[in-house]
């Protein structure tokens, strides 16, 4: 084998490992036994009993339908595993439900208004699952031949022979339908479905009867019964879309493309209006049904009183998903007004939710979140590295900790070396302050910067000092 090929595949390998390591990538769930008690760990979730166990309530009731129409508000100190427990919510509805993400501050968009764009998401998460029936062909390919032109120029015609176990049919094939079947590869031997409406082929698997064939075969290939009964028959369809996908495609000429594009912009009340009168009818005839997906906002304390007026009147309304909202804030000023509330939302809409608090970790729990995240990024790191990358997070924060092991394994590459040493750490440890070492650092050198704050409020106590009465006459006495 020559040495452009190795590097060839080589290059082909790398490129199919190539994938995206976010900041909750490793969670696969909400780490529960079937009795809906939680793990320590699992899935990717460590600690977190209480909050996971409380989750799992809701998730219960997400999936038999008995909590649309209601807010989850998750509440804790900053990298406490808010964001986490709601991706692990979303990991496990699965893909069927659908989950809509948003921060608090993306309502603020000089497209859009706040209101619509809020609107926007809540129907992202309502998901209309409509039923119909279509005519299908199903069997096994006996047979499949293409007659091309002799000059090389017209179309190609073709027959195909297919049967159940039944009974077996010749059809005549087009120009399209062949171009379909070899888009798809099929071969004699393979089950197919082809729809008679729009002429699509799907490839099902290959008969069991050819499993002794001499043909080349992969681990993956699926080995299914030959169909049994007519070839052709009636399958109901089940499709879900969400309500804002309908919404678009009927907003526009070319609402369709727009999905693709993004380029939404606002949708008109009366569109909305006939899209859900449409769709109740569906469900009156038995066509479709709804199903409350999740509508998750992080950094709930960023919108202001107007939008949690919408949400109040919005949770009201009869099509409305879950709503699970997540804050880091304690007692602050509601946007928009000078009042004050806890989490920064008004107390109505607190009223209305249901609240699960995260406790800050242990040290114990921040080292296992640490091996996951560096099991994830791929990186090795010795048992002692680990204890003081734990000791750090639990000093500063669990958010620097995680950034310190992506730095410390490229100071460990960069020495030729395999495993991440106590060394490693400390290196980056100097090289990247923290919070804390960042604001001693400043107090330390505040002179020498633009626009002293320190140095502002050291002379404002200073004036207010001098023109306090009590010290005026101590210093009239004194002289």
């Amino acid at each position: 084998m020559s040495a452009a090929t190795v590097a060839k595949m080589q290059e082909v390998r790398e490129i199919s490992r190539v994938e995206r390591i976010g900041a909750h990538s490793h969670i696969r769930g909400l780490g529960l036994d079937d009795s809906r008690e939680p793990r320590k760990v699992s899935q990717g979730l460590v600690g977190q009993l209480k909050a996971r166990k409380a989750m799992g309530v809701v998730l219960d009731m997400i999936k038999e339908e008995k909590i649309a129409g209601r807010a989850v508000l998750l509440a804790g100190q900053p990298g406490t595993g808010k964001t986490a427990i709601a991706m692990a919510l979303a990991q496990s509805l699965g893909s069927d439900t659908p989950f809509t993400s948003m921060s608090g501050s993306e309502v603020y968009s000089l497209e859009m208004s706040k209101t619509e764009v809020l609107n926007q998401a809540i129907r992202k998460s309502i998901g209309v699952r409509i039923k119909e029936e279509s005519e299908i062909i199903e069997g096994e390919v006996m047979e499949f031949q293409i007659e091309r032109p002799v000059t090389g120029t017209g179309s190609k015609v073709g027959k195909l022979t297919m049967r159940t176990t039944d009974m077996e049919t010749v059809y005549d094939l087009g120009n399209k339908m062949i171009e379909a079947l070899l888009k798809e590869k099929v071969l004699a031997g393979d089950v197919i479905t082809i729809d008679v409406a729009s002429g699509k082929v799907n490839k099902i698997g290959r008969s069991f009867t050819r499993s002794r064939d001499y043909d080349a075969s992969g681990p993956q290939t699926r080995f299914v019964q030959c169909p049994e009964g007519e070839l052709q028959k009636r399958k109901e369809v089940v499709h879900t879309v969400t309500l804002h996908e309908i919404d678009v495609i009927n907003s526009r000429t070319h609402g369709f493309l727009a999905l693709f594009s993004g380029d939404t912009g606002e949708i008109k009340s009366e569109v909305r209006d006939q899209i859900n009168c449409k769709v109740s009818e569906w469900r009156e005839e038995g066509k479709a049904e709804l199903l409350a997906g999740v509508l998750f906002i992080d950094e709930v304390h960023m919108l202001d009183i107007e939008c949690f007026s919408f949400l109040n009147r919005a949770l009201e309304n009869e099509i409305a998903p879950i709503v699970i909202t997540a804050t880091n804030r304690g007692v602050t000023t509601i946007r928009g007004t000078n009042y004050k509330s806890p989490h920064g939302v008004p107390l109505d809409l607190l009223d209305r939710m249901v609240i699960i608090m995260t406790q800050p970790y242990t040290e114990a729990e921040l080292e296992q979140i640490l091996k996951i995240r560096a099991e994830e990024e791929d990186c090795e790191i010795s048992n002692d590295a680990m204890v003081i990358l734990a000791k750090i997070s639990k000093s500063t924060s669990l958010r620097y900790g995680i950034q310190l092991i992506t730095t410390a394994n490229l100071v460990c590459r960069k020495r030729k070396a395999t495993e991440v040493s106590v060394d490693d750490v400390k290196k980056v440890y100097r090289l990247f302050l923290d919070e804390e070492r960042s604001t001693q650092l400043m107090k330390e050198y505040q002179k020498e910067y633009m626009f002293d704050h320190y140095a502002i409020e050291d002379a404002s106590k200073k004036e207010q000092k001098d023109l306090d009465p009590e010290s005026m006459e101590l210093s009239a006495s004194s002289t």
